[in-house]
């Protein structure tokens, strides 16, 4: 009777924790600009070509950040970053691991993302584009495993499962993938790291660039193994009805439940769903890409509608990003829409619009409606924040450059998360760091592989210059020498030094 006594205490006991917890989704789109956010838009603007009404909703009642920035302008880096907590160089792999058959940069003793909301006692979930390496074995034999010489036609591995470095070894309980997005090999989906058949007669067969042209797609990367039912167009509901049925188990067991759900919308190949949610969605905005931006928000409302269904909408906290600034397509820039609003270029480059993304952080119960706030923060914030909110402490060394953005979620002012931003750029191999407004652009030799032979390439006042209007390039200018050189070396002593830059 005692020992009964005691269990129906501890169960009761936990229940009451688990229900002090939020529920947690956090969104992260491929590819979406801050002005690819109607809410955002209006800010500059008043010429909305895509409305985004399911983001504006959140937006207007919870918290909005103006100055938030992907870690890298590229995916595979800024994936890599949100997970872990640390910046890009922290890996073997700074500038980013590109392909699924190449070495995870995930260690495996190392925090991530869904190893934090475990050990919080949450079901977690991840959902989507994972974005960079893992381990799957070769086609003679399956035990070993197959590493990519990233040539056309890599025939010689089996891509039937992940047998390691998957979201299944990083802390997610259930996982519904695309590997490499809808844009890269293997073209299959992955239900806990088992490839799932699409179709009951699915075969692996080579998905060639004429077999994306007979379903109207063209491959945005090389050709490779897949399901031989692959089609982008319907990858959009696939995953949005995963997430839903997730939701639809978990709302409500006692244990809170945590989504990473990493959309495809909006990268190439543009393949938006026809209708979604009995919303048409193909054709109806001037360009495919806007399609796809027009479908994200769609998935959001699907969400959300969720939530309210399942009885935890007021108690489920919303965070959104992207993993780098927006797409500059010709169809789009000519329908008047941009995808960066009034921030200069877009994905893969240094400047602001390569890495200024939205940041939304949506929690009814917690967050007051209408908040606008300044504050510089990072997508790598996302963990620390996490850690607070479920009062666990990160050991120290492990997210090095997170910081807990939860007082400013809850209202407090003169919170300030980072002293300075550390961002990089893409194929171009720039970095960049931006102290109290002043931004300096950093060229790191293209044929260094050490990354240390470094040159000081550009400098912005921000303040004055948002627009980093290249005729106020100040990198030249005598009077700024002093702050060139005081960055430089600021950037140049914490990264050599592997100093450590958040506050968790």
């Amino acid at each position: 009777m005692k020992l009964k006594l005691c269990v129906f205490i501890l169960s009761i006991f936990s229940i009451i924790i688990y229900a002090q917890q939020p529920n947690v989704i956090v969104v992260l789109a491929d590819d979406i600009g801050i002005g690819d956010i109607s809410y955002y838009r209006r800010m500059h603007s008043n010429n909305i070509v895509v409305e985004t009404p399911a983001l504006d909703k959140l937006s207007e009642e919870g918290l909005v950040f103006t100055d938030a920035h992907s870690p890298a302008a590229l995916c595979a880096p800024t994936r890599y970053a949100i997970m872990t907590g640390n910046h890009c160089y922290r890996s073997y792999a700074p500038w980013g691991v590109w392909g699924c058959y190449r070495p995870s940069p995930i260690e495996k003793d190392q925090l991530t993302l869904g190893k934090l909301m475990k050990n919080a006692g949450y079901k977690t979930s991840f959902f989507g584009k994972w974005g960079f390496g893992m381990d799957f074995g070769r086609k003679d034999n399956p035990d070993i495993v197959y590493r990519s010489p990233r040539k056309e036609h890599e025939l010689d591995v089996d891509i039937t499962k992940v047998i390691d470095r998957g979201p299944v070894q990083n802390g997610f309980d259930y996982s519904f993938m695309y590997p490499a997005g809808i844009q890269a090999e293997p073209y299959a989906v992955y239900e806990n790291g088992i490839m799932k058949p699409l179709k009951e007669d699915s075969e692996i067969i080579l998905i060639t660039k004429e077999y994306g042209e007979k379903l109207g797609f063209k491959l945005d990367k090389k050709e490779g193994l897949g399901d031989s039912n692959w089609n982008p167009f319907n990858a959009g509901e696939l995953l949005i009805d995963k997430a839903v049925t997730f939701i639809e188990k978990n709302a409500k067991t006692k244990e809170p439940f945590f989504m990473y759900y990493c959309s495809q919308a909006v990268h190439k190949p543009h393949t938006p769903s026809k209708v979604l949610n009995n919303i048409k969605i193909s054709g109806t905005t001037p360009s495919n890409h806007l399609d796809m931006v027009k479908e994200l928000d769609v998935q959001m409302e699907m969400l959300i509608q969720t939530l309210k269904e399942q009885g935890v909408y007021d108690n489920t906290l919303i965070i959104f990003t992207s993993d780098n600034g927006g797409l500059q397509i010709k169809p789009t820039i000519n329908s008047g829409h941009k995808s960066n609003t009034i921030y200069r270029g877009g994905k893969n480059q240094p400047y602001e619009g390569g890495t200024r993304v939205p940041f939304i952080a949506w929690w009814p119960k917690k967050i007051k409606r209408n908040q606008k706030s300044d504050t510089p923060v990072l997508g790598i914030d996302v963990m620390a924040t996490l850690a607070a909110i479920t009062n666990q402490k990160i050991e120290e060394n492990q997210a090095m450059d997170s910081s807990n953005l939860l007082p400013i979620f809850l209202g407090e002012k003169n919170v300030n998360p980072h002293d300075f931003l550390i961002t990089q750029s893409g194929t171009g191999k720039q970095v960049m760091i931006t102290e109290d407004g002043w931004k300096l652009i950093i060229q790191i030799d293209k044929k260094d592989r050490t990354d240390r032979k470094r040159t000081p390439y550009a400098l912005f006042n921000l303040n004055k210059n948002i627009s980093e209007n290249e005729s106020e390039n100040l990198i030249n200018n005598p009077k700024y020498q002093v702050k060139v050189k005081a960055l430089f070396e600021k950037y140049n002593k914490i990264r050599d030094d592997k100093i450590k830059t958040g506050n968790s």
